[in-house]
């Protein structure tokens, strides 16, 4: 086969990871756990991510592609068998030119072509590769859109857990704020204080009223947003999501493994080089062009005619039979350079496909060590804020009982209460990204693919309707294969699956 054959290209990773020093992440080089949600022990996102992989739409689609890909591969694969096997036959009614005693007459005949252009330099061999691996690339594909699924549903639940845990302690400092009013209403009322007091009171009352409901509409929104990741129209998710409306809370430790995990984990990196392969192959099949086309050429048939003594009854009479057969060739000589720039064109593509490569690595390796510094940075501010919620908690308790002793200005407890607020706030936001930065950490790493092992790539009901409209033979019956983690593998020779 003329052509390169494709050589990996090398992965620009460094040895480790910054972050893995820290008391929250260690560097183990075991398997990954393929369940990663299951870590914050909360069954309710279990059961969306399931509901989720059986109905999501844009993993069926996914899915979809690979059947595609399968098909595709089934027709490159067909040409390196003789490209025309054709039946003919003809009937035609003739007047012949010139006139004569029998003008008009009947033409019949029946035979069979072939023509078959041997592989002579690995044309449809390359082809059949690049095909073998557009499918291993589909695959991948498919296994990206899982990990992005599993991800933005567990962002998602934890959206809704964090918006739920602002409005409960936005209302439970309305409750405080409502007692500091009454307090300074009546002394209001006693003469102790002034009005401002009251007025001031008022206006933090109603500012912390005010933000249940813009909480409210990120709450809603993001619960439609999860619908459709669910495969369902939005709406009320109160049924699906009944349970502890608590944070998720991420474990102590996680394991990240090292940079070098990520080229046989994340499916992006293996689409990533898979279309290199495709590519690379398509140079040999450009390049083929530059050669002769050699092919068997042969058919077989009868003719006859009524004109004269014969008649379309002698049809099959042995008289009638005829053939030929023998090699031909055909060589593009003058193109003018054509056939010469489609091969740098394919090239120049591949380059481009090595290129990406090399670039979607660093973007894995730098989401990865982002999401990371934000789960490290985000637990070591939980610590702090935690304390600070207390000290504010103490501090509200006591300037609300010192201005009803009347021994403090009212401004102390307006400052106390609003420190509290914000600090409530801030720490759920703060729990919150912990979580989240733990989803964007499991999906940078590639986490969550392997569940659809076993499984088939399009719903039962999809494949039914698909049945009843085109035959498919086997293709939609079988179960999803698992790629070759190792793609430099018997680079040289892909061979094709038994499907």
């Amino acid at each position: 086969m003329i052509g390169p054959n494709f050589n990996p290209p090398e992965a620009p990773l460094a040895p480790k990871w910054q972050e893995t020093e820290g008391a929250y992440t260690r560097s183990d080089t075991k398997a990954y756990d393929s369940r990663w949600w299951e870590v914050f022990n909360d069954p309710v996102l279990n059961k969306l991510i399931e509901l989720a992989y059986q109905q999501n739409l844009t993993l069926q689609i996914a899915g979809l592609r690979v059947l595609e890909a399968r098909a595709q591969l089934g027709v490159v694969v067909g040409s390196l068998y003789p490209q025309v096997q054709q039946a003919t036959g003809s009937y035609s009614y003739n007047r012949a030119s010139g006139g004569g005693a029998e003008p008009y007459f009947s033409g019949a005949s029946i035979g069979f072509d072939a023509g078959w252009e041997l592989d002579f330099w690995g044309k449809f061999r390359r082809s059949i590769q690049s095909a073998d691996a557009n499918l291993m690339a589909n695959m991948a594909g498919y296994d990206d859109a899982l990990v992005t699924l599993t991800a933005e549903v567990a962002r998602a639940y934890v959206q809704i857990r964090t918006f739920e845990e602002r409005i409960r302690l936005a209302e439970e400092n309305i409750r405080i704020q409502k007692r500091a009013l009454e307090i300074s209403e009546a002394r209001f009322k006693s003469g102790a204080v002034s009005e401002l007091d009251v007025q001031q009171a008022r206006t933090l009352l109603n500012t912390t009223r005010a933000a249940v409901p813009a909480f409210q509409i990120l709450l809603r929104q993001t619960q439609h947003a999860l619908s459709v990741l669910l495969g369902m129209p939005p709406q009320d998710l109160d049924g699906l999501l009944e349970g502890p409306r608590i944070i998720p809370d991420a474990p102590v430790q996680v394991a990240v493994g090292v940079p070098a995990d990520l080229l046989k984990r994340r499916p992006d990196i293996r689409q990533a080089e898979l279309q290199a392969v495709a590519q690379c192959s398509r140079i040999g099949v450009a390049k083929a062009d530059l050669f002769p086309s050699i092919s068997l050429l042969g058919s077989l048939g009868w003719s006859t005619t009524d004109a004269g003594r014969s008649s379309l009854g002698d049809l099959f009479q042995s008289s009638s039979f005829g053939f030929s057969v023998g090699p031909s060739f055909q060589w593009n000589l003058f193109n003018y350079g054509r056939i010469t720039n489609s091969v740098r064109v394919q090239d120049a593509r591949f380059q481009q496909t090595l290129t990406l490569y090399r670039n979607t690595v660093l973007n894995a390796a730098r989401e990865v060590e982002d999401a990371m510094t934000g789960f490290m940075r985000s637990k070591i501010q939980a610590v702090y804020q935690e304390e600070s919620v207390k000290a504010a908690q103490r501090t509200s308790e006591i300037s609300l009982i010192q201005y009803t002793a009347g021994t403090i200005a009212y401004e102390s407890v307006l400052t106390s209460t609003q420190s509290l607020s914000q600090q409530q706030d801030q720490y759920a936001q703060t729990k919150g990204n912990i979580a989240l930065n733990l989803v964007a950490m499991y999906k940078a790493l590639g986490g969550g693919w392997e569940v659809r092992m076993g499984n088939d790539l399009v719903p039962a009901p999809i494949r039914e309707q698909m049945k009843q409209r085109t035959d498919w033979g086997g293709l939609l019956d079988m179960q999803n294969q698992k790629p070759d983690m190792d793609v430099s593998k018997d680079r040289d020779l892909w061979r094709t699956p038994d499907w």
